[in-house]
């Protein structure tokens, strides 16, 4: 297994991470999964044996329910890996049940700790962004919990570049402890995160843990055009996300990874894993199955290898459109771009050739 760091800290992850989300089932999470503590028991041991090292769960996710089964699957095996839960997300109708005040992370963090049964947590992170609590108000609180030994390590999750880069600047500006890591949605169907959170990973040294990597179930085979999605999925269920911009130019992508997979013989969703666990900027993938055939599936993807033309193939086709100023920094020809950009530039470059031979032709 290729541990890598997680961001500016000592602490080393596999590049798969195992997610809780299909944990529980209960309290608006139905169409997630149904996983008990029997079966998570049996992902926890398939997972650890093939060498990785994280779980990672929320208290959001079946309202506790799946910190409850995780905290019981573990029991001694607890402190043979990391321990990661998120919270900062409506927790009930006391409007103080929410948000990234001090108030609610302390209570949040007590809370999650009884009911996954230990007595800290390896990675605390903040579920979104808090639009109306100081910032200064919520990074005291978590300096506050790693002072404490409750919280080891602390990171964001879906937080945009401008907030990431604000909690960045104040906690240093007030010596306070800084996140490590930032845990975002990121598909080959979906890549915005590469205008600002890709590089503001690589060039501020933060971890990205990326979270739905197969797009939710949209980028495992079983969504195809033409056909109806079998209704025992979550794309098939009814499942809200993930928002999808051009649905024509996903099905197109879904092609492309069956046809590749079919080339392996292996499923469309290890070449789709298999893909993005390369790309600059990416700590680990969070990969959560309702059986133990999705979860054997998606370790494979760690011994695939796919060849330069197929890599490229993706690359191609899934790339994002070039927006401002990205495009401009490219047409206007300048010089010195941030090294932290310029994986994602090389190919906004090429996009821009494209068109502008299109148009001459």
């Amino acid at each position: 297994m290729d541990y890598r760091p997680l961001g500016n800290s000592g602490l080393l992850v596999s590049p798969l991470t195992l997610g809780t989300l299909t944990f529980g089932g209960d309290n608006g999470f139905e169409k997630t999964g149904k996983v008990d503590v029997t079966g998570a028991k049996r992902q926890f041991d398939i997972a650890f044996e093939a060498g990785i090292n994280v779980v990672d769960t929320a208290d959001l996710y079946a309202m506790g329910l799946a910190e409850e089964i995780t905290g019981k699957a573990l029991g001694s095996k607890r402190n043979d890996i990391i321990l990661a839960t998120k919270g900062r997300s409506p927790m009930g109708d006391d409007p103080n049940a929410s948000g990234s005040s001090r108030y609610h992370l302390i209570r949040a963090v007590e809370a999650s700790l009884k009911r996954l049964g230990t007595d800290h947590i390896d990675l605390y992170q903040l579920h979104n962004w808090d639009g109306v609590t100081p910032i200064e108000e919520t990074l005291e609180a978590m300096h506050h919990l790693v002072a404490s030994g409750k919280v080891r390590y602390w990171g964001t999750s879906n937080y945009s570049g401008w907030e990431m880069m604000k909690t960045l600047g104040k906690a240093e500006l007030h010596n306070l402890t800084k996140p490590v890591s930032q845990q975002i949605y990121y598909t080959p169907e979906s890549r915005e995160a590469e205008y600002e959170l890709m590089p503001l990973a690589l060039d501020q040294n933060v971890g990205s843990l990326i979270w739905g990597p197969m797009g939710e179930g949209l980028l495992t085979g079983t969504v195809r055009r033409g056909q109806q999605t079998p209704p025992n999925t979550r794309q098939g269920d009814g499942w809200p996300e993930p928002y999808v911009h051009d649905m024509a130019r996903a099905y197109d992508i879904i092609e492309a990874l069956v046809a590749i997979g079919e080339a392996h013989d292996c499923s469309a969703a290890r070449v789709c894993l298999a893909w993005l666990k390369d790309r600059p900027g990416v700590t680990s993938l969070i990969v959560g199955s309702r059986s133990e055939a999705h979860l054997r599936d998606n370790i494979a993807a760690l011994e695939l290898t796919l060849t330069e033309s197929e890599t490229r193939q993706l690359e191609r086709l899934t790339r994002p459109a070039p927006l401002y100023p990205y495009w401009h920094r490219i047409v206007a020809g300048m010089d010195r771009l941030d090294p932290a950009e310029k994986p994602f530039l090389d190919g906004y470059a090429e996009t821009i050739r494209d068109r502008t031979d299109d148009r001459s032709a």
